[in-house]
């Protein structure tokens, strides 16, 4: 069955779209999506740049929130312009580290509803904690899971090998024959992609 990695971060405003939309395109084709939760700020640093490019480039920012507006509006989700942003993810991609399958994709998308839904900090453990209940997690226990050097060590592979694969940032789909995809607006190619290289596989 053809699979694609969907590579995503938590403060990426165009990974939230992406996010809500890519379980329907993907099940239509018959495609299977590993959830990969990541950091952008190592690919960033790279780059030399030590925050958002929609900060840096004000532009480029306002650009990009009037898209996310356009955007939001035709699928019919609310959009809240968090404060600060870009939020910090660490703690939300290590909690989404620490679960796995379908509780991993609930949850994610629950921290993007959260976060650019209603515009709520994502990096506080009160908003965490009741996300995670909403999806039907222990709370405490994920927390404290995700404390832990394994998950921490984790998420620190996950993000050397999206280095590894060249993303230029998120969201990302990754095929199996080594094809990235690079935003919202890449999904259906790429999952189109994606099953025409199974079929040939």
């Amino acid at each position: 069955m053809a699979r694609v990695d969907f590579w995503y971060e938590f403060a990426s405003t165009y990974s939230y779209p992406a996010a809500m939309r890519i379980e329907a395109l993907a099940s239509a084709r018959g495609v299977t999506v590993g959830w990969r939760p990541f950091l952008l700020g190592p690919i960033f640093a790279d780059f030399g740049w030590r925050d958002s490019p929609f900060n840096i480039y004000p532009v480029k920012g306002g650009y990009m929130w009037r898209d996310m507006r356009r955007i939001c509006d035709s699928l019919d989700l609310p959009l809240k312009h968090p404060q600060p942003f870009p939020q910090s993810s660490l703690l939300a991609a290590r909690i989404a580290i620490a679960l796995e399958g379908e509780a991993r994709a609930e949850f994610s998308k629950e921290v993007y509803r959260a976060e650019f839904g209603a515009g709520e900090t994502i990096s506080d453990r009160n908003v965490m904690a009741r996300l995670l209940e909403a999806v039907g997690a222990d709370p405490e226990a994920t927390l404290a899971l995700a404390e832990q050097g394994a998950v921490k060590d984790q998420l620190k592979m996950e993000c050397a090998t999206a280095k590894a694969l060249g993303l230029p940032g998120a969201p990302c789909l990754a095929t199996r024959d080594g094809e990235i995809f690079w935003g919202n607006d890449r999904l259906e190619q790429g999952l189109d992609w994606a099953k025409r290289a199974s079929r040939s596989a």
